[in-house]
């Protein structure tokens, strides 16, 4: 039996917060069962209550037998002195608690007339409001015994349903006596008690993996610059890449990607994208970042014009993007700049992107991620960044097949990549690809913004993206958001004009300033074996002087 059973100790001895004593090793032992919209929960793992005169034991039925994988929680309760341990289990040998004197004394019911019978206890109705959900609670209070499936309602009596906004029932199933043995762990008395917001954040980060990826990491444009562990600099800092071993990650998992953003020194709105880079062929974007950007694969459409890694090739494939997202204007660093009744300047963007449908690319391998902010600012941008990984409740999930296709954004803008202007003829971008094998439930995950930040720049005006795959159209719609002013509070020195509005208040060409922009998912169906064409087209507008516009896109296969 787990150590962790010691909590059980309170079956043969009555709880004090200060040492516990001998009493009797007769309990009653309460078993619930979930049930949602009127149908018990499939293969769930019941919620065991053991209870005696003076507190009882919250636990599951794996938990307690251990069974259950970690981490998880027991909370003892002792209705008299209003009181709950709450006991966490990171591990087999890693438990802490907190001491709760608070949350019984501060729950407040209606007593409704209403009554039933439950496992042949006449119960009593008491109802409450948490956190705009309506509880509804039936309870025995003829019993010598007060014990609940949670904290709530512990010393209304014996609580043999809870019923959450008349669907979410937690309700008894069986009610026995049991007699148990004292482990011979009980006897700890060493166990850390921690402040609530200690004990808080711990549970709740032991519910996940964290993998780091960058910790203050400066994205600037600067031969002077302070080393960092792992880390590479290209583009004379505006990009950053490091090398991460990940652990296993299950089909069925989430993976959400983190980043924070700040100012150091740069004042403007940019493009910034998280990527990882593929290295399964000959060659790889790596291979650009340490020789150049010429020597990478050039698309060549007819305009005149030569494009650098864009797409793929039998021996290349580019970059596979995690996230786009765009700085806003100087955030933190430029706070003190402008000062407005009833605006506080946020001081950090909060970056958050799931990418579950990339663990196969991470699962068990060494793998190259990297960021790019564009800018020529010395103190340029601040960034933090990691993965985290969750594990899923739900059915398991065939892994997926990755296969990128195409990425125009010029993630070495500063070290010569040129500009995505492609779209000024109407062939646009257009490549094959070759699937070896087929792919099922086909994806085209496809990302898309327009720049060009003069007012007849693509950035302000809407245009059409089409897609065609093998000469049909799969999509065609205007990509444009109208809700760039939702993020003022993150933009401190965004352009003021004269009649009231910002810069960063704009509608742009599928971003805003301080936002990430999310991928269009176009479902494709079943893809068959051989070769594919595929095509996008953007009626790009026309350059002005020394202003013009492009599109940053990005397109990647997911099936089975």
């Amino acid at each position: 039996m787990r150590t962790h059973n010691f909590l059980f100790l309170f079956l043969i001895f009555q709880f004090t917060w200060a040492q516990i004593k001998f009493q009797s090793p007769t309990v009653t032992q309460i078993t619930y069962l979930v049930s949602s919209n009127g149908t018990e929960i499939p293969h769930q793992n019941p919620i065991w209550v053991f209870a005696n005169s003076n507190s009882f034991l919250i636990t599951t039925q794996n938990n307690f037998s251990g069974k259950g994988p970690y981490p998880f929680e027991q909370n003892f309760v002792e209705p008299s002195s209003k009181k709950i341990a709450q006991f966490a289990f990171l591990s087999e040998n890693e438990i802490f608690k907190f001491i709760d004197d608070e949350s019984i004394s501060k729950q407040t019911f209606e007593f409704l007339p209403e009554t039933k019978t439950i496992l042949g206890y006449k119960c009593k109705k008491a109802k409450t409001v948490i956190n705009s959900n309506t509880i509804e609670i039936w309870y025995n209070d003829e019993s010598k015994l007060k014990a609940s499936p949670s904290i709530l309602g512990a010393n209304l009596g014996l609580v043999l349903e809870v019923i959450r906004n008349g669907n979410h029932s937690i309700k008894a199933s069986e009610i026995k006596k049991e007699k148990t043995k004292l482990p011979e762990f009980l006897s700890n008395s060493s166990i850390p008690e921690l402040e609530k917001i200690e004990y808080q954040d711990r549970i709740w980060k032991a519910r996940f993996t964290t993998i780091p990826v960058f910790e203050n990491q400066l994205i600037h444009w600067s031969e002077e610059f302070e080393p960092k562990e792992g880390v590479m600099r290209f583009a004379n800092g505006t990009i950053a890449v490091k090398k991460l071993k990940f652990p296993k990650i299950e089909a069925s998992d989430l993976v959400f990607l983190d980043l924070l953003e700040e100012s150091n020194g740069d004042a403007y709105d940019r493009t910034g994208t998280v990527f990882l880079i593929p290295t399964d062929k000959k060659q790889s974007f790596l291979d650009g970042l340490e020789n150049g950007a010429e020597t990478l694969p050039i698309y060549d459409n007819g305009n005149g014009k030569k494009y650098q890694g864009v797409g793929a090739t039998d021996n290349y494939s580019p970059l596979i993007e995690l996230m786009r997202f765009f700085t806003p204007f100087g955030v933190k660093h430029f706070n003190d700049r402008v000062t407005l009744k009833d605006k506080v300047w946020h001081e950090v963007v909060p970056y958050r992107q799931d990418i579950s449908s990339y663990s196969s690319l991470l699962s068990e391998k060494e793998v190259y991620l990297g960021v790019f902010i564009g800018n020529y600012d010395k103190g340029g941008h601040r960034i933090s960044m990691n993965v985290t990984i969750h594990k899923s409740f739900g059915e398991e999930k065939e892994t997926k097949k990755v296969v990128p296709l195409f990425n125009t954004l010029n993630v070495m803008e500063m070290a010569g990549q040129e500009y995505a202007t492609m779209f000024n003829v109407d062939k646009g971008l257009e490549m094959e690809f070759e699937l070896k094998e087929p792919l099922k439930n086909a994806q085209l995950r496809y990302i898309t913004t327009g720049h060009g930040g003069w007012g007849n720049g693509d950035e302000f005006v809407p245009k059409k993206n089409t897609i065609l795959l093998n000469g049909k159209i799969i999509f065609d719609l205007i990509p444009w958001r109208e809700d760039c002013g939702s993020y003022r509070l993150f933009n401190p020195v965004s352009g003021n004009f004269g009649n009231g509005l910002s810069s960063s208040d704009l509608s742009r060409s599928n971003w805003c300033p301080a936002t990430v922009t999310n991928p269009y998912i176009i479902e494709l169906g079943n893809l068959p074996a051989g070769k594919h064409k595929i095509q996008v087209k953007i009626p790009q507008g026309e350059p002005e002087g020394t202003s013009f516009s492009s599109w940053n896109i990005s397109g990647i296969l997911i099936g089975n």
